[in-house]
């Protein structure tokens, strides 16, 4: 399946984010605007969640069992979400929010079967264990200081 227009960009910007090791402010940045758009994501909501938690698991070292070009297109599709700029520019009501919901839906299908595996994974993992790893603290800082393990 074709990669959605405008969507290639962003995967040079997802690199260099996750090589700055910056991945902890896209994290509160998406779970701000999530949360800002309350009703209006629907399902995309609990997808976005569990692409939070994908990275987040990620981020801390829990959880490896994704390729780096999956990864990466996980975060090149949250900073397109994030973006105000993109194909349909976000201050547009109503279609505004159309083409991010749109490339979200087209990485959840492209990595299903990635996805499928975190989410098993996730079963896996003790409810405890799991709310430690998938908690993001009060600020980006908090989770910079926590740091990823070394692996």
């Amino acid at each position: 399946m074709k990669a959605p227009w405008n969507f290639a960009r962003f995967l040079p910007l997802a690199g260099r984010l996750l090589s700055r090791g910056r991945l902890p402010t896209l994290l509160f940045a998406v779970a701000s605007k999530g949360a800002s758009q309350g009703n209006r994501l629907g399902k995309l909501k609990d997808d976005l969640r569990l692409l939070q938690a994908l990275c987040l698991a990620y981020w801390r070292g829990e959880y490896r069992a994704i390729s780096g070009k999956s990864i990466l297109m996980v975060v090149a599709g949250l900073m397109y979400f994030l973006s105000p700029l993109d194909a349909i520019p976000d201050f547009i009501p109503v279609f505004g929010m159309l083409d991010d919901i749109a490339v979200l839906a087209w990485v959840m299908k492209t990595l299903d079967d990635e996805l499928n595996a975190f989410r098993a994974w996730r079963e896996r993992q003790l409810p405890e264990k799991l709310a430690v790893i998938e908690r993001l603290p009060d600020t980006p800082e908090q989770l910079q200081l926590q740091g990823p393990k070394k692996t």
